[in-house]
């Protein structure tokens, strides 16, 4: 039983795609925390594992997968057709859905700050409001994802 969950891993860690996607979104947290701490000159370990920000791991962790598997399969395979699909619908969610629900937490944050009245429970709390990206964060983690692709 250990040797076929040893197996498993192995055979896990060894697929070029699954580390690929692994490295991409490792890389662009690790540049979340630098870019934060570059820009407002404090650490923030909690970006490590947050949405949102610069670069955008989503798309990074998604072009790194459709780039080893265009290397892997080639640009006229099926693989890489899904590939090349499921990225466009990350980054168009991550570009549009999520920034938008961001958007609305934070106008929900001001209209929560300005509550003189009794209020529910979630008045008590502050939603998130770093949710998605922006185009060129999504266009940084697309520029990551390739280069992770074409790196490994």
């Amino acid at each position: 039983m250990l040797h076929n969950i040893a197996m498993f891993f192995q055979n896990v860690f060894s697929n070029r795609v699954i580390n690929a996607a692994l490295v991409a979104w490792t890389l662009a947290q690790v540049l979340k925390v630098i870019i934060e701490l570059a820009r407002y000159k404090k650490l923030n370990m909690r970006r490590l594992f947050g949405a949102g920000g610069m670069p955008s791991s989503h798309s990074a962790c998604i072009c790194a997968v459709a780039g080893v598997v265009c290397k892997l399969k080639g640009f006229d395979s099926v693989e890489f057709g899904l590939a090349a699909i499921f990225a466009f619908i990350v980054i168009f969610d991550a570009t549009s859905v999520r920034r938008a629900a961001g958007n609305h937490a934070q106008i929900l944050n001001v209209m929560m700050q300005n509550e003189d009245k009794q209020t529910p429970e979630l008045f008590g709390r502050e939603l998130k409001e770093q949710l998605g990206h922006t185009p060129f964060q999504a266009l940084m983690g697309i520029l990551l994802g390739i280069a992770v692709s074409l790196v490994m």
